[in-house]
């Protein structure tokens, strides 16, 4: 039977409706004070440097404009991007920290909002509406509670997963999020650009290329001597001393705590393994079949990352979802690891705390059992279904 388009127009806007409601009643209540309570104020003090022309890594001014927000206390919340992406920013130097936390919040529930309607597409939109668990999707929902950026990464993938073949340019071009934190892609890039080599995609390399000149030279005009200044913070900063919750520091720090390069193993193995693992599956890559565990491996060693950083992994783990709905297993074991990790984010369990080091090896092994150990899908599943997007 045909659904009635008005009963789907309907839907949309009561869903709109609930969505307005929710959002008025949660933004109503916010002050500057808010917004250095979270880490979206390192993004909006930035910005308020950069339009300026001021340095955005000089901590003592940073501390102070953080104060004059409401800030308590004398550690200055400061981004650690690179400037390759801060154009992000720059908006954020005209507005007021409140009104600037109220249009960051909207844009990271609008991005969230497309990345999972639009995975529910390369889906091929199935009936089950699965995706609307992305919603619960703990990572993403402290992602929101801190003003983190990763929601932006996440549809950055998503873009470049739905454009990969249409639109090559523009889906090089959507990936420039992912360069304001480029250590959680680096097996991802390599093999990116050994399958752009081989397929000789050079549009998608251009479209990335291109914008990330634009955003270089929109950043350069307000602040040219960037890239000392982030090279000054960084060798004056001991971001590396602290404990991250990475499976990475944590072998670093069961070995030798003073040996930082230890942090680096696993993201050098992981290279290593994803170009193997592309170069043994180069003739019949798919991004939306292998590139999946890809993602996971490429944040399961990256040198450090957050748990808001597993935002990212929405799209291996709803794969792995349709992947085990369709074949019949059992949905419990992503149900329990969900239901953890969003028990520690409502209980408000710190990010630096080790209680997240599971998340990742978790999300990895959900995505292995639900595929059976496999990245392709099982013949009798490609039958009538279009094997370009079927998970």
């Amino acid at each position: 039977m045909k659904k009635s388009p008005w009963r789907a127009f309907a839907a949309a806007l009561i869903v709109a409706a609930g969505f307005c409601f929710v959002t008025g009643v949660y933004v109503l209540g916010l002050t500057d004070k808010n917004a250095t309570e979270r880490d979206f104020i390192q993004y909006w003090a930035a910005g308020q440097q950069l339009v300026h022309g001021a340095n955005p890594y000089d901590l003592a001014a940073i501390l102070r404009i953080e104060q004059a927000a409401g800030l308590e206390g004398g550690q200055p919340k400061i981004t650690f991007s690179p400037p390759v992406a801060f154009c992000f920013f720059l908006p954020l130097g005209y507005v007021g920290a409140k009104t600037g936390l109220i249009l960051w919040l909207l844009l990271l529930l609008a991005g969230l909002s497309v990345a999972i309607w639009m995975l529910w597409i390369l889906q091929g939109r199935p009936q089950s509406r699965y995706h609307l668990l992305g919603y619960a999707f703990a990572p993403a929902l402290s992602c929101l509670m801190a003003g983190q950026l990763d929601v932006f990464l996440l549809l950055g993938i998503v873009l470049f997963l739905r454009l990969r073949d249409s639109r090559p340019f523009l889906a090089g071009a959507v990936l420039l999020p992912c360069a304001l934190k480029p250590h959680l892609f680096l097996p991802f890039a390599i093999v990116l650009l050994l399958w752009v080599a081989s397929r000789r995609r050079y549009r998608l390399l251009g479209g990335f290329g291109a914008a990330l000149l634009g955003s270089c030279a929109a950043t350069l005009c307000f602040a040219p001597a960037l890239w000392p200044q982030y090279a000054q913070m960084m060798r004056g900063t001991r971001v590396l001393d602290v404990f991250i919750p990475t499976l990475s520091v944590a072998f670093r720090f069961l070995v030798d705590r003073q040996a930082a390069w230890l942090q680096f193993l696993p993201e050098a193995a992981g290279c290593v393994w994803a170009v193997w693992y592309y170069w043994t599956r180069r003739a019949r890559w798919n991004w939306m079949e292998h590139g999946m565990l890809l993602l996971i491996v490429s944040v399961a060693c990256a040198p450090y990352a957050f748990f808001f950083d597993e935002t990212i992994l929405l799209p291996a783990v709803l794969a792995g979802l349709y992947r085990a709905a369709n074949s019949g297993r059992s949905l419990l074991p992503l149900g329990l690891i969900a239901a953890v990790a969003l028990i520690e984010v409502l209980a408000v369990v710190q990010v630096t705390s080790p209680f997240y080091l599971w998340t990742v090896p978790a999300w990895l092994a959900w995505y292995l059992y639900a595929t059976g150990g496999r990245s392709e899908p099982a013949k009798e599943m490609r039958s009538g279904a279009d094997c370009s997007i079927l998970l």
